[in-house]
């Protein structure tokens, strides 16, 4: 018999410990909005650790990407191969790389309804906003429609949004923020991004 309590005694973590099987054992599942913000590195990788532990739960999972978009990463390759979690790159590269940000507003604009749908469907478990703040800073999105989803969504549904410079009305809603700061990075030695570390 399995000592935790979320999981049932054959190990299947989908039979017991989804949020639709906790409410329905009348165990509290209160779903909560993380923000990994600031300049230093590690924003992504975090959502993508909370990504890992909750499909080993058997949570259903959605990832949508705002910026990235240019190559094929590691994290997107592997996704492919993983039941259970949608990975959605929408993003055309860094914006501050474009000639057309036209483009890439409707970019965003895709991306954010493809999100959305995945919030207030209570489909998923957890979906991640990957460096959805970017597209605030360059107005891509209104604020006050994503904070009105964020609001609306479904009691049992986690929502991750990453990105640097996160908006202190986003700040205020949160139930979790975390900003990483730079003590030091290979960057400036003059170290490129490693493959299988940084993408």
């Amino acid at each position: 018999m399995s000592d935790d309590p979320g999981k049932s005694p054959a190990g299947d973590a989908s039979d017991a410990s989804t949020p639709a099987a906790l409410a329905r054992a009348g165990r509290e599942q209160r779903g909560l909005l993380v923000v990994y913000t600031g300049h230093g590195k590690g924003k992504t990788t975090a959502a993508l650790g909370m990504v890992f532990r909750a499909l080993g739960r058997g949570f259903r999972v959605s990832v949508v990407q705002f910026i990235k978009g240019k190559w094929k990463t590691g994290e997107r390759t592997f996704a492919e191969t993983i039941p259970g979690l949608e990975f959605h790159v929408m993003g055309l590269g860094f914006t501050w790389e474009s000639d057309d940000l036209a483009k890439d507003k409707a970019a965003a604009r895709a991306a954010w309804e493809k999100a959305r749908q995945a919030i207030l469907s209570g489909e998923r478990d957890l979906v991640v906003l990957d460096e959805l703040t970017y597209t605030f800073h360059y107005d891509f999105l209104p604020l006050d429609e994503v904070l009105a989803t964020l609001r609306a969504r479904p009691s049992h549904v986690h929502v991750v949004v990453t990105g640097r410079n996160a908006p202190e009305e986003l700040v205020a809603l949160a139930d979790l923020v975390t900003e990483m700061v730079v003590v030091k990075h290979p960057h400036t030695q003059g170290i490129k991004a490693q493959i299988g570390v940084d993408y």
